[in-house]
């Protein structure tokens, strides 16, 4: 289960950067705490043990991204993924994909928070939207458990824009906000 987690994370990442600056098929590094593998594999591993798992990743894991390349510099682990894997995800990124609409509508000057709302709505029923004041965020929205987006979407008005970063679940609890 840790490994599919993993791979869909890595996926949703590099869909997210693709969207951002555009596809190129190029190597990708990929950077995760300690803690956030943690989460992803419901384990408590030291930083030798949590290497020694990602030693081997399942063949439908490298048969999409390739051959990867895992690293650690004290807690932070590098997932190094080859042009391959770049490639399969350009190919199997929809053109409609939510995450590509999110970035395009935050790329717009005036973009408020009601449009990004909205537009969370086009994509499912139930959204959950919250006021938070934690001094980083103004807003959390997230999608409901059945639609198959885990993550947490924290969004910030700074005035001329807004800025948005994403969390997984676990992640976000972490920030004890």
């Amino acid at each position: 289960m840790g490994y599919s987690k993993l791979e869909k994370n890595l996926i949703d990442l590099m869909k997210e950067e693709q969207a951002k600056l555009g596809y190129r098929k190029e190597a990708v590094r990929l950077y995760y705490p300690l803690s956030s593998l943690n989460h992803l594999f419901d384990a408590e591993d030291s930083v030798d043990a949590m290497q020694e798992r990602l030693a081997h990743f399942p063949e439908d894991m490298t048969a999409k991204l390739g051959m990867l390349t895992v690293t650690h510099k004290g807690d932070r682990f590098c997932f190094h993924i080859l042009e391959e894997g770049s490639e399969y995800v350009h190919e199997h990124m929809g053109a409609n994909e939510f995450i590509k609409e999110l970035v395009e509508l935050l790329w717009q000057h005036g973009t408020t928070m009601e449009q990004i709302r909205a537009l969370f709505d086009r994509h499912a029923d139930g959204v959950s939207c919250e006021n938070i004041d934690n001094g980083e965020f103004d807003y959390l929205i997230r999608f409901p458990e059945n639609v198959g987006d885990p993550y947490y979407y924290c969004f910030k008005d700074e005035g001329c824009h807004i800025i948005y970063h994403r969390f997984l679940p676990e992640d976000y609890a972490d920030f004890d906000f």
